[in-house]
């Protein structure tokens, strides 16, 4: 009987070697020094005795069907609050025939994500999605052109808080990319202007132009006009968030060695052409990460308008905690809203990271 060749021994043992075990991870990484190991043994115990119990407070024992306080008899969560009230938490005091147009515009926001993540989709394609979302969303819910208005004072919930966000991060971004290249520009009015404007509104709490915004504004235009405030104050989240975005855009385009610029123009292409195709593409993939840093404070920012009078998630949970029907429940409430925050804002950090190591992928 023959005996196979050589060769074939280390091909198998190849192929039956697996990957490091959960076992190699946990002790390079949860075990590597006796300190280590007390910590993770301490950690893990915790979760152990938290998580369950978590579970148990949060779904087990919860209630999620009933119509008052006293249906809550099962020992842990009363999401009664939230199931009751949850047409007001989404759509506000929309018109209740109206709110597949909420819907929609909901669709149209959501569909970013996989449009960001599309890889054979033309970029010039989302840019055109990017810039027509904001007025389509706009259309949706005021109405117009075929449908029926719709006040913006019935705007609450949910409804308010993903239009800020969303056409805020659309203008936002554009407008400090301006904001920079006039900081770093030749001309001295410009520069300075530009120069005053991120200054000073840096230099001013978000809160204090929102009532800016919704108590002065008005007094400056002629009698008769009247700007809506849910206008007012995106306008407030876009500029201030614009002037942040400028300072790192500026950082970014200060890290492009002066030599790309003069061999664009050794080229004959104009300021434009140069920004556009050769400096600015670079400039905005190194400044992804803190750029999505700053479009999630943007997004959690939105919260701030309630202070103004326009009821966002947050005005409609708080006018929910203070319903005498649903006293004592404040907790299940606020979980509620960082659930939904979490969701968005994780979603973003996952965009960033995914990006990041799209970037570290084309630099190796």
């Amino acid at each position: 009987m023959t005996t196979p060749p050589s060769h074939a021994e280390p091909i198998s043992q190849t192929v039956a070697s697996p990957l490091p075990n959960a076992w190699q991870w946990a002790r390079r990484h949860l075990f590597p020094s006796p300190g280590h190991t007390v910590l993770s043994l301490i950690t893990l115990a915790f979760l152990l005795w938290f998580v369950p119990t978590a579970l148990d407070w949060l779904i087990f024992s919860a209630t999620f069907i009933g119509e008052s306080q006293a249906d809550c008899t099962g020992g842990g969560a009363c999401w009664l609050p939230i199931s009751q009230r949850i047409e007001m938490f989404v759509y506000g005091f929309y018109p209740d025939t109206q709110e597949w147009r909420v819907n929609v515009a909901f669709a149209l926001a959501a569909g970013l994500f996989p449009l960001l993540y599309a890889k054979r989709l033309d970029r010039r394609w989302i840019l055109a999605y990017l810039a027509a979302l904001p007025f389509v969303m706009w259309w949706l819910l005021k109405g117009g052109a075929g449908l029926p208005e719709v006040s913006s004072t019935k705007f609450a919930g949910i409804l308010v808080t993903v239009f800020l966000g969303v056409v805020g991060m659309v203008f936002a971004l554009p407008l400090g990319i301006l904001l920079a290249l006039g900081r770093r520009s030749s001309k001295p009015i410009i520069k300075m202007l530009c120069v005053l404007y991120i200054e000073l509104i840096r230099s001013v709490p978000v809160i204090t132009l929102l009532f800016m915004a919704s108590l002065m504004v008005q007094l400056f235009l002629p009698p008769g006009v009247f700007i809506d405030i849910l206008l007012r104050v995106l306008a407030v989240l876009i500029l201030f968030t614009a002037a942040y975005m400028a300072e790192t855009i500026r950082g970014g385009l200060q890290g492009i060695p002066k030599g790309q610029y003069e061999a664009a123009k050794a080229l004959g292409f104009s300021y434009w052409k140069t920004m556009g195709m050769i400096i600015l593409p670079q400039v905005l993939r190194n400044t992804i990460p803190p750029l999505l840093t700053q479009f999630i404070g943007l997004f959690k920012e939105t919260t701030l308008v309630m202070i103004v009078g326009v009821l966002d998630i947050v005005g409609i949970a708080m006018s929910t905690t203070a319903a005498p029907e649903w006293l004592g429940l404040e907790h299940e409430v606020y979980l509620f809203l960082a659930m939904f925050f979490f969701v968005i804002c994780f979603a973003l950090s996952r965009y960033a990271r995914h990006l990041e190591k799209q970037l570290e992928r084309s630099r190796s």
